[in-house]
């Protein structure tokens, strides 16, 4: 797993009024995680926001910025009403708690001391860490809402120690508003990270500062800080078959998981075989093929499939000059099963 991208409608720690219309452009861009802040629009408008976010199917976040008891007490109670996923921050844990038990929310509040707003974090990197070990110890507190980057100290330090204070997941909050800050939080162990103001703002280096052109930037830093960017680029089967002439011996063109997908050309008949816990498929791309079985023959030509379960004896014959299949078995599979012969092929060529 890598590190999640919260998307919070809100600017300068307050939900922005047009919160709903930044929602359908964040739901349209595939974002998964979507969060707000318990102060600048009404419970009720929230509760709303937070059913689109879920009909969206995203995780909704609800993070608390209210520094006194009694608004987060407030914020707590509204949390469980509106029915979000995950309550962020909030300081109050001993109130709060009480609150949240058998709701199914999980809690993430803010290690350290936290003042003013938008908020800051304050105190030495130890003492945060203290704070930090003292709420994770804590049953009914799943992780931590860290506001690493409104620290006045060691950033990529204070982050690194907390996450390395827990096995909790921590998600780090506030002003992350470039790649290199995502690398260091995806660095530091963390589980997230948040954005509002610097998306909403267009202040994210992106190719516009368009909200959605914004989300697509953090989304691709996202991926490739977490190495889920494929390498892998559009492959043509006629092209594909044009590099090779060599009959009966497979080349790979591609994996799926532990499953190969391989190109063969066949000439003439094959030899009988079969595979003792390998399902193959063959998919005919030009040409016709007869599969023979013992029990019967199927003639299949292009763009027709067959399926051969493990155990069952078969033998692929070309019906024309050369017929061009591709197959999708187990990386285990080996062309000839049972029967080693000459047309054995141990080790495959790339395509």
């Amino acid at each position: 797993m890598g590190i999640r991208f919260i998307f919070m409608l809100t600017r300068n720690d307050k939900t922005v009024e047009s919160a709903e219309v930044h929602l359908e452009t964040a739901l349209a861009e595939g974002v998964h995680h979507i969060g707000f802040k318990d102060i600048g629009l009404p419970f009720a408008r929230l509760k709303k926001l937070n059913d689109a976010i879920k009909a969206g199917g995203a995780t909704s976040y609800l993070e608390v910025v209210s520094l006194d008891k009694e608004s987060e007490i407030a914020s707590a109670k509204a949390a469980v009403d509106i029915g979000v996923d995950v309550l962020l921050g909030g300081t109050h844990v001993d109130a709060v708690l009480p609150i949240l038990r058998a709701t199914g929310i999980e809690y993430f509040p803010f290690p350290g001391k936290i003042s003013g707003h938008p908020s800051v974090l304050d105190g030495s990197v130890e003492e945060i860490v203290s704070s930090a070990k003292d709420l994770t110890s804590r049953d009914g507190v799943h992780g931590l809402d860290l506001l690493a980057y409104r620290s006045p100290g060691d950033v990529e330090a204070l982050m690194a120690a907390v996450c390395a204070a827990t096995d909790k997941p921590v998600i780090m909050a506030g002003s992350i508003d470039n790649r290199d800050r995502v690398a260091d939080v995806q660095k530091s162990g963390a589980a997230g990270f948040t954005v509002g103001t610097a998306a909403l703002d267009g202040d994210y280096p992106a190719q516009a500062g368009d909200l959605s052109f914004q989300l697509q930037a953090i989304m691709k830093d996202v991926a490739e800080v977490n190495n889920h960017v494929s390498n892998v680029v559009v492959k043509n089967l006629d092209a594909a078959f044009a590099k090779f002439d060599e009959p009966w011996s497979p080349r790979v063109a591609g994996r799926i998981n532990t499953m190969l997908l391989k190109l063969v050309k066949l000439e003439g008949a094959f030899t009988w075989h079969y595979h003792t816990i390998e399902d193959e498929l063959f998919l005919v791309h030009r040409g016709k093929m007869l599969m023979k079985f013992r029990d019967r023959d199927e003639v299949l030509n292009p763009g027709e499939f067959i399926i051969v379960p493990h155990g069952v004896e078969h033998c692929p014959v070309a019906l024309s000059d050369i017929c061009e299949v591709l197959l999708l078995e187990p990386e285990t599979t080996l062309n000839t099963g049972n029967a080693t012969d000459q047309r054995t092929v141990r080790e495959l060529k790339q395509v």
